[in-house]
């Protein structure tokens, strides 16, 4: 496979696999909206993603929502590494027909004309989310099983407990890693439109003989991520929360986890899933298999950029939110060939190296609360 689309290939992940797929010999096409919530205002002019990869890569600026714009993206690629997608879990709550359209929408423009009309592809590679899997995978000793407990309950977390439950459990649950194989039970809108995706691309792809793969990426961080955008990303927020000189606000109790993968960890899969033989139809998780919880995560920030601000555990929550979720990844291991190399330390210290070199962005984050407290989704 000679030539590859990046959809969402001038986005933080797109454009880091771009240049790497370049460095490797591929020619690349991108095919992107460049949206004001990541890029700013005047992307072609100030955006740093997009000019990582300007001049290296045939660009297409358009949406994936447009028939037209995907037809001249396609022309003579040999694989599809579908990116582009809305991804804030908490605006997806109040965005549904936004979230709908470009995620659901924009994939089933692409498997119409994979089916209809003439192309050259030969895999697509579509990336899902640990959001698909909603709240992680728990054992349980009481009743000798793996639980997946469903959404928390309100009234619950009204009352400052947090932690999941399961029905005829009245011991706390181990978390364990989520496998490909546990149940998938999205608790947002925007888990619900990556399943989707990936189903879509596995089945129709199945029946027009091009191969599929799907990618569940837990917490992507590092260098060149979003730092204006309050909508994604705990490690963005509260780094510009902290660069501003504002306190932070940890929602619930604090010990809430997550698998925070670092980006060059994340390339590699992307590069793993569009070149290893063998592998069509298969999904595979790709994180760490470790967890952090967020208190350690505002800690730690705080160390390394050395600016002292009030941390405050509010017992505040977002309706859509999991408590824990971290991955499985022995199966991406043992087929894919995948091994993550950076630890959360060596991440961080990355990612914080990096933000000290770029300008201190406006800080949006209350603001988002705002409309989350408008939509009844804060608490």
């Amino acid at each position: 496979m000679a030539k590859i689309l990046i959809t969402g290939g001038a986005g933080f992940i797109g454009s880091r696999t771009a240049l790497k797929l370049l460095s490797l010999g591929y020619e690349v096409v991108v095919l992107d909206c460049l949206t004001s919530q990541i890029h700013g205002e005047d992307p072609e002019h100030t955006s740093p993603l997009y000019q990582s990869i300007k001049g290296k890569v045939e660009f297409i600026r358009g949406s994936v929502t447009s028939s037209d714009d995907w037809r001249r993206a396609l022309k003579g690629v040999d694989a599809v590494l579908h990116l582009a997608a809305e991804t804030g879990t908490g605006q997806s709550m109040y965005e549904i027909e936004k979230y709908v359209n470009v995620n659901i929408g924009g994939t089933a423009i692409l498997l119409d004309l994979l089916t209809n009309e003439a192309n050259n592809v030969k895999r697509v590679v579509v990336a899902e989310s640990r959001a698909i899997y909603g709240e992680g995978r728990y054992w349980s000793s009481e009743l000798g099983e793996y639980v997946y407990p469903e959404s928390r309950a309100e009234e619950t977390m009204k009352q400052g407990d947090f932690e999941v439950k399961y029905p005829g459990c009245s011991c706390s649950l181990e978390l364990v890693g989520t496998t490909e194989e546990s149940k998938i039970h999205p608790g947002s809108v925007y888990g619900i439109t990556k399943q989707v995706q990936g189903e879509l691309v596995h089945l129709v792809c199945k029946g027009i003989g091009i191969e599929s793969v799907s990618l569940r990426y837990q917490n992507v961080y590092g260098p060149g991520q979003s730092l204006s955008n309050p909508y994604t990303g705990i490690l963005s927020i509260f780094s510009t929360r902290i660069k501003n000189g504002n306190g932070l606000n940890i929602f619930e109790d604090g010990k809430e986890s997550r698998d925070f993968v670092y980006i060059d960890d994340i390339v590699d899969a992307n590069v793993l899933a569009l070149t290893v033989p063998g592998v069509s139809g298969q999904a595979f998780n790709i994180g760490t298999g470790l967890t952090t919880d967020v208190m350690t995560v505002a800690r730690t920030l705080i160390k390394h950029y050395g600016i002292e601000v009030p941390v405050t555990v509010s017992g505040n929550y977002r309706i859509g939110d999991i408590r824990h979720n971290y991955a499985d990844i022995s199966k991406a291991r043992r087929i894919l060939g995948y091994t993550p190399k950076w630890s959360f330390d060596a991440g961080i210290g990355k990612f914080c190296e990096w933000v000290d070199t770029q300008p201190v962005h406006a800080d949006a984050y209350e603001q988002s609360i705002e409309e989350m407290k408008e939509k009844g989704l804060y608490k």
